[in-house]
């Protein structure tokens, strides 16, 4: 099929491009800056090993100093154990759990090698190629598939059925009902397009928890964060779910959901850690013949190592029972994309998968657990952030088009907007409603008309145009010094003598974040400074949002992305403020269009304003 075999191309474009940039920066930098970029753990501590799967060693490692780095080490990442003292002491193997700082990696050997005892250990993390491979796995498998009706759906070959359903859920309104009963109905495609506020998570859960009344049901999204907030909410409706991979943060109801967790706790276990210490005592014994020994030595060695590797078999198939025993157990299983392809649940199949923040997911990953399954449902928002493509020769091929966005086109009738908003002021709301939504968006009464205080404005934009705050360059990012001090100390005054509430100050530059943070630094912990894509799926009572570009060219750089800026202004829910210069902004009929919205409610300000008082 000429559809697939485009995305292949494309995504290898992708993986070359990703694969470049991971070697120029592991080959040209230090170890200093590989761990500032996330990349690296070093200094390091082995606290434990045992015997694991396939002869291999799982070992234990804690991370001691310099805790606060973010990690890009995640479960199911290539990584390798290394020693600074040689280049070549390396040891390669996979992730098998990361929790802030502590790791297991299931290392591709028999037991540690010497040079491990000697200190200056660290974990680096190696390019994925096991992502992409089963991505690519995943297409190729797809263009084989001859007559097969959800492939054919998918790809608008053919069109969706959807049988009669009429169930009514109390709690829910007109809109996510309708969810309900299309995602009930369909018999290949459902599609929930959920705005900011709307309530997606809630209406998914309750749609699979009808949907796993009479099956057991794949919950799947790219990002562990959204498979940690619908394992919570679903295991909450009480429902057996069982997480495939590591959460993204810690609590103990999200590590009991946890493969581990439940095998820690199956009845069987206690037998299989018993014979894992056993074959641990046998390998120990065998370890203490080093060197220059005898035949006898050797044969007695070799006899302790075959012992153990006898008992590990054993273990394999007490483990391999337990897992097997704890998945066809479950009503629902979670996982991320690329963890729908984990080797415990490789061979599974579903009659129904659901792709939760499918407007973030790139296609080609969606393609792993569709294959799993007959029908598909998906739920997202394509008017908010797309995946992060590397390329920019992919993107503009088309890689940065989601399959959601696809099939919203593709098939209308298949597609139910969640309507009803429950976070913003409906000042807040409407523009977002009127560019990106149809103007289809409601304000529930609840949230409607709520402020801060009484007479506040809800949406202001207040205009630098004028006032010299000239943008400048800084690395690969952009700054802009004035208009980054004009917000604190605005932010500052309004919230001087007023009772506190969470605010978040956002831009789309990391330069101008670090201006920013460095100016909050000793401000309240209420006040949260950061990318405006680091703050999807969030919200906060005020959210201030610093442009950043000021130039005689109109140069807007990130701001073109109209959704980026959805994503920023509807992230507030009492009070919004933009700062910007409209003789920059304007260059882009969207930032004239919200310019005169904000005048026709009374919301456009100059700073001018507040520079001469």
């Amino acid at each position: 099929m000429d559809y697939f075999k485009k995305l292949q191309e494309l995504l290898k474009i992708e993986r070359n491009e990703d694969r470049d940039a991971y070697l120029k920066l592991t080959s040209s930098t230090s170890i200093t800056d590989r761990r500032a970029a996330g990349l690296c753990w070093y200094p390091i501590s082995i606290t434990g090993t045992e015997p694991s799967r396939g002869d291999y060693l799982n070992v234990e490692i804690e991370r001691k100093s310099h805790q606060d780095i973010l990690s890009q080490i995640r479960f199911g990442s290539p990584a390798v154990l290394f020693s600074n003292h040689e280049p070549s002491y390396r040891v390669e193997g996979i992730i098998s759990y990361q929790n802030g700082n502590r790791l297991k990696i299931n290392l591709f050997t028999e037991e540690l090698p010497d040079w491990s005892r000697e200190g200056k250990l660290g974990v680096e993390l190696l390019f994925d190629d096991n992502s992409y491979d089963d991505m690519q796995a995943a297409l190729k498998q797809a263009s084989a598939l001859k007559d097969n009706r959800l492939v054919d759906t998918l790809i608008g070959a053919r069109e969706p059925i959807f049988a009669v359903s009429d169930v009514m859920i109390p709690n829910l309104n007109q809109s996510q009902n309708l969810a309900v009963n299309k995602i009930l109905g369909g018999q290949d495609l459902a599609i929930v397009h959920g705005p900011p506020g709307t309530g997606k998570t809630t209406t998914l859960v309750q749609a699979i928890k009808l949907t796993a009344k009479t099956e057991q049901v794949l919950v799947v999204a790219p990002s562990n964060t959204a498979v940690d907030l619908l394992s919570e909410k679903l295991a909450l409706e009480g429902l057996n779910v069982l997480r495939i991979g590591n959460p993204a943060r810690v609590s103990d109801k999200l590590m009991s959901l946890t493969l581990d967790s439940q095998m820690a706790n199956h009845p069987y276990m206690k037998e299989s850690k018993k014979l894992k210490k056993l074959a641990s005592e046998y390998k120990n014994m065998g370890h203490k013949y080093k060197r220059n020994f005898g035949k006898a030595e050797r044969e007695q060695r070799k006899a302790l190592f075959d012992e153990a590797h006898k008992i590990m078999r054993e273990v394999a198939k007490t483990e391999e029972f337990i897992i097997d025993d704890l998945v066809n157990k479950a009503q629902i299983i979670t996982a991320t994309l690329a963890g729908s392809n984990h080797w415990t649940i490789r061979k599974q199949k579903f009659k129904t998968v659901f792709i939760d923040e499918a407007g973030q997911a790139l296609e080609p990953a969606c393609w792993i657990p569709i294959l799993k399954s007959q029908r598909v449902i998906l739920a997202g928002d394509h008017q908010q952030l797309p995946p992060t493509i590397k390329s920019g020769n992919a993107a503009r091929g088309g890689l940065n088009v989601t399959l959601l966005e696809k099939c919203v086109a593709l098939h209308p009738n298949a597609v139910v907007l969640l309507d009803e908003q429950y976070r913003m002021h409906q000042n807040i709301m409407q523009f977002s409603s009127q560019e990106f939504y149809g103007g289809k968006l409601r304000a529930h009464s609840s949230v409607a008309s709520e402020l801060l205080f009484n007479d506040d404005i809800p949406f202001l934009f207040i205009d630098t145009a004028g006032c010299g705050f000239t943008e400048k360059s800084e690395g690969t990012s952009i700054v802009n010094p004035e208009e980054a001090a004009f917000v604190f100390n605005y932010t500052t005054n309004f919230l001087s003598g007023i009772e506190p509430f969470s605010v978040a100050v956002i831009s789309p530059y990391r330069g101008q974040i670090r201006l920013l943070k460095e100016l909050f630094s000793e401000m309240s912990a209420n006040i949260s400074v950061n990318t405006i894509d680091s703050f999807q799926g969030q919200e906060r009572d005020m959210v201030i949002i610093s442009m950043t570009r000021s130039n005689p060219d109109g140069e807007i750089g990130f701001l073109s992305d109209i959704r980026r800026m959805n994503v920023a202004m509807t992230r507030a829910k009492k009070k919004l403020v933009i700062v910007g210069d409209s003789s920059t902004l304007a260059r882009l009929p969207v930032y004239t269009d919200l310019i005169s919205y904000s005048e026709s409610i009374g919301g456009y300000q100059s700073a001018w304003d507040y520079l001469t008082v």
